[in-house]
């Protein structure tokens, strides 16, 4: 196949560079050695996009380049409006979409569609992909509120970076199939608002509050238009690259939030430098600048509470601690390094954190893909059986509630005392003041004092 990764493609760009270098030697004319050379520009420049794509793994065939590049690919997902899914049901959920849906395809394949979410925190309004699973369309899940899962992409990227490049439909749907997963929403924003931002989810002091649209305003939306459950300890949060490093900042920030974090080759400490709109207008000109500088001086609480390796060890006792699931491509030390660091200083707080080595990869899509269905499974099972324990424990609550509305508990009344008795408290025993000789043995303390044993 003739595809942007394989051998035969890069053949063929080795070959008609050759044969315009070849030409251009055997030209005599002047005009046709510069047209050669212009020529030969373009397989050269084609060879190293080529090249630098297949090191990252990143496009695999060209319809998904195609769509990406042009903008299709956000165009042929439906667009719902919040209206039509304020009832919560499937029904409703089906008509808002129109002919663009097939109920018998939901209930099989489950349903993607984008949404233009505005956050009345941070006032930013940017687009979100939403997965529904197809049991969201089963008659045994009617009355089902199913977790979620929000996904980061890295930075430069978009949120249909999930679905063209990561795949995260397919190896999702084939989880479910193979029972190695539970059913979950997959909530997709952007992170960004374009391109030519890298913002790092980061809340500007002076600028836009992109930490609060994608850690509150994002869930409190799907929650209150899904069959959802609300933001807490059945949310989980995960990305790669810039989104695995803001997903463990939110996560730990937002820690009554989320009860689940995956971090896919993330980092653990901010950059110092975010690219961001100018004036902070989304759309503005993008400009470079020091999020944690205010006034010429560095904010060190903001960036020591923006920075897990740091907070992590700060997070206040009797707060609890997301689950982190973490994974490094081997060849990336760096990577593997800082993963192999974090999950020290979170087994200060954790009992158990998985960290997932992929072989073969470095900071790349293979290895995100080849960990993001062990983080899919690892989370949506955990969060399933979270589920269904506070299910059960209501259900006990209410059931004693009833209970004891039904079968109040007796009083107990003190028989009254004959006439002319006079009630009055035992006398206090006081307590020996030293402990009697006898049965006691006593050996020396080298500090001085008495030891004693029995």
């Amino acid at each position: 196949m003739l595809e942007p990764q394989s051998t035969l493609f890069f053949l063929l760009l080795m070959v008609a560079f050759g044969a315009l270098i070849l030409w251009l030697a055997v030209a005599k004319q002047v005009v046709f050695r510069v047209l050669a050379a212009c020529l030969a520009f373009i397989p050269a420049m084609v060879f190293g996009i080529a090249a630098v794509n297949k090191y990252y793994d990143y496009y695999q065939t060209w319809g998904a380049l195609f769509s990406d590049l042009s903008g299709q690919a956000g165009q042929s997902v439906p667009q719902l409006s919040a209206a039509g899914l304020a009832a919560g049901r499937a029904n409703s959920l089906r008509s808002a979409i129109g002919d663009s849906s097939d109920a018998a395809l939901d209930a099989q394949l489950g349903l993607l569609f984008q949404e233009k979410v505005t956050g009345p925190l941070s006032h930013i309004t940017r687009r979100v992909y939403i997965y529904l699973p197809p049991q969201y369309f089963s008659k045994a899940y009617a009355n089902y509120r199913f977790p979620a899962i929000e996904l980061l992409h890295g930075s430069p990227g978009e949120p249909q970076t999930w679905i063209n490049v990561m795949d995260v439909i397919p190896i999702y749907q084939h989880l479910l199939a193979a029972h190695r997963a539970d059913p979950a929403v997959l909530v997709m924003p952007d992170t960004e608002g374009g391109l030519q931002y890298s913002l790092q989810c980061l809340n500007d002091p002076h600028g836009l509050q992109d930490m609060t649209f994608v850690g509150k305003d994002v869930p409190n939306w799907v929650a209150a238009n899904l069959r959802v459950q609300k933001p807490g300890s059945t949310w989980g949060i995960g990305g790669y690259s810039e989104g695995g490093f803001c997903a463990a900042n939110i996560g730990l920030q937002y820690a009554t939030r989320f009860g689940f974090v995956g971090s896919l080759s993330g980092y653990f400490v901010p950059s110092t430098i975010s690219r961001v709109p100018l004036n902070g207008k989304p759309g503005g000109r993008p400009h470079d600048t020091d999020v944690f500088m205010s006034g010429g001086r560095l904010n060190r609480n903001l960036l020591l509470v923006n920075t897990p390796d740091q907070y992590i060890l700060r997070v206040p006792i009797g707060v609890v601690v997301p689950q982190f699931f973490l994974a490094a491509g081997i060849e990336d030390q760096a990577d593997v390094q800082a993963a192999e660091y974090f999950r020290q200083l979170l087994l200060t707080r954790l009992a158990d954190v998985p960290l997932m080595i992929v072989k073969g990869g470095g900071h790349q899509a293979t290895v995100w893909r080849a960990a993001l269905g062990p983080m899919l499974s690892w989370m949506t099972v955990q969060q399933a059986q979270l589920i269904q324990h506070l299910a059960q424990v209501a259900a006990d609550e209410r059931a004693a509630a009833r209970a004891a509305a039904h079968h109040p508990r007796p009083k107990v009344t003190v028989p009254a005392a004959p006439p002319g008795t006079v009630r009055t408290k035992s006398p206090a025993v006081p307590l020996p003041t030293a402990l009697p000789a006898a049965g006691v043995r006593r050996r020396g303390n080298p500090a001085g004092g008495a030891r004693l044993w029995a």
